[in-house]
């Protein structure tokens, strides 16, 4: 059965459900930006979003990418299955380490209907790629309401798939993959996980889940207090999922790879880090699949940034708040990596 419409307008807020405050630094960064920071994503105005976002997202090309040698990228084109489109991959690497690199498989943001493989390169090769070592495979998933669930997922899964049969020719340790992403990204992450776990597939040894896109319900407190002041509130959100769902939006019966939070059994996954906004739609369910990992017998390590937003490390980069977010997440990674490689890495 389907759910209402995403406009429809939500339960009057109450003194309970009084917003939390922004981070002052955060708040500034936000107000520069102006009230169309803040626009809702809606069925209305979604086609002319989806323009306006590819215009101010560009990608770059291999070439920028390339970044004067150093770093080696390459475009692959990954046959679908069973029968499916390809899949393009956008992998890169640090130019000049020798030997197998770990890699993070990454899946980008942008609500399931925005976003591209490229755009998100400069910043997790900047951050991470060298620092770490790592190698880096972006993947370039279909996007709704032009492609629906299981596109998008089942996109990601042939990707990783196929890397991991691949492995050695890439020159990547296929004991060593870490699935991650933002947003829409790290619900797919978060739904690669279980799907490679109920297909048998190879398991990552982490997924990086920032602030994760996982329950289509739209029903939570947080997502009351922060209508109409997070960036991606519940409009959007309810907006993005029915562009992703169709017919199915709001069914009782959907599968926890479409909306990971619907999920009743989180046993047998890899260690999570997941973050989120203690100002933010998506905070209560986050933490609350967090806490279901635990309750599974799972490890997570869950980080609410005090007064974040969502998406407020791509609004403020320079913030404190933001800093301390990013080195925490290449903390998280490190020691992922480091207990893979010793093989004293924590059961999943």
């Amino acid at each position: 059965m389907s759910g209402g419409s995403p406009t429809e307008p939500g339960p009057v807020r109450t003194a309970r459900d009084a917003p939390p405050p922004f981070d002052p630094e955060l708040a500034l960064a936000l107000a520069a930006l102006g009230d169309g920071a803040r626009e809702p994503l809606t069925p209305q105005n979604l086609a002319a979003r989806q323009e306006r976002d590819a215009a101010a997202r560009p990608r770059p090309t291999v070439r920028e990418l390339r970044a004067d040698g150093r770093f080696e990228v390459a475009e692959i084109r990954v046959p679908g299955v069973p029968a499916g489109p390809d899949v393009t991959l956008v992998s890169a690497r640090p130019a000049g380490l020798a030997g197998p690199l770990p890699l993070l498989y990454y899946m980008h943001g942008g609500g399931m209907v925005m976003g591209n493989a490229w755009s998100v390169l400069p910043q997790l090769l900047r951050e991470w790629a060298l620092t770490l070592e790592l190698a880096v495979i972006s993947v370039e998933y279909r996007l709704a309401p032009q492609a629906q669930y299981p596109g998008p997922v089942e996109d990601c899964y042939t990707g990783f798939s196929w890397v991991a049969a691949h492995a050695a020719a890439l020159g990547i340790d296929a004991d060593r993959i870490i699935v991650g992403g933002k947003s829409a990204g790290g619900g797919l992450a978060a739904a690669l996980a279980l799907l490679v776990r109920d297909r048998g597939g190879p398991a990552p040894i982490g997924q990086l889940l920032l602030c994760p896109m996982l329950d289509d319900r739209d029903n939570t407190l947080s997502s009351r207090q922060m209508a109409g002041r997070d960036t991606w509130d519940r409009t959007s959100n309810a907006t993005a999922w029915q562009a992703l769902l169709g017919d199915r939006y709001g069914a009782a019966d959907l599968p926890p790879y479409a909306a990971p939070a619907r999920a009743t059994d989180l046993s047998g996954l890899p260690p999570a880090y997941i973050e989120v906004g203690s100002a933010e739609t998506l905070r209560d369910e986050d933490v609350a699949y967090a806490h279901a990992i635990w309750q599974a017998g799972g490890q997570a390590e869950l980080h609410v940034w005090p007064g974040a937003f969502h998406g407020f490390d791509t609004i403020a980069p320079q913030a404190a708040l933001t800093r301390d977010a990013r080195d925490a997440r290449s903390r998280w990674l490190r020691r992922t990596l480091t207990q893979s490689e010793t093989g004293n890495g924590p059961a999943g």
